[in-house]
């Protein structure tokens, strides 16, 4: 197969009418990765993770809504802004017992807040999209998650 340099951008209204930029109106999921680290310790809890200790999460939250006029269901910047102010940025070099709510902070009880934080930012924001999954891996092999199901 040959590669074929464009010898013009396509435009609005010329080459594409505005009608075909949305091309269905299905309801499509999209997901946005995040990482963070934080540090923490279980109560009532015997075991290697005893003690205080830190794990570099990671975050995948996945929301979904039918596409917009332009075929957008959500923007990823939009979805990264909401993630990173009601999650990410709260919890990023945190000691996480000091600043989530009084909880033993499980990757079970953490990814339920998170979910919350999440859907509560969207709707605050009037947002069409909802939340439809969230999965916080605590180590690379190891994760707990949530979805819309569960939640509602």
């Amino acid at each position: 197969m040959e590669f074929v340099v464009p010898q013009k951008l396509l435009q609005l209204d010329i080459d594409i009418a505005r009608e075909q930029l949305r091309y269905h109106q299905k309801r499509v999921l999209v997901t946005k990765e995040f990482t963070f680290d934080a540090a923490h310790h279980l109560y009532a809890y015997e075991g290697k993770c005893v003690g205080l200790h830190g794990h570099t999460y990671r975050l995948l939250v996945s929301a979904s809504a039918v596409p917009n006029d332009i075929g957008i269901s959500i923007d990823f910047a939009d979805l990264k802004r909401i993630v990173k102010q009601s999650v990410v940025d709260r919890l990023d070099h945190q000691y996480l017992n000091a600043v989530l709510p009084p909880m033993n902070t499980t990757a079970e009880n953490m990814v339920v807040w998170m979910y919350e934080q999440i859907a509560q930012a969207l709707q605050q924001e009037g947002s069409s999209a909802r939340v439809e999954r969230v999965v916080l891996w605590e180590t690379p092999t190891s994760c707990a998650e949530v979805s819309r199901e569960e939640m509602e």
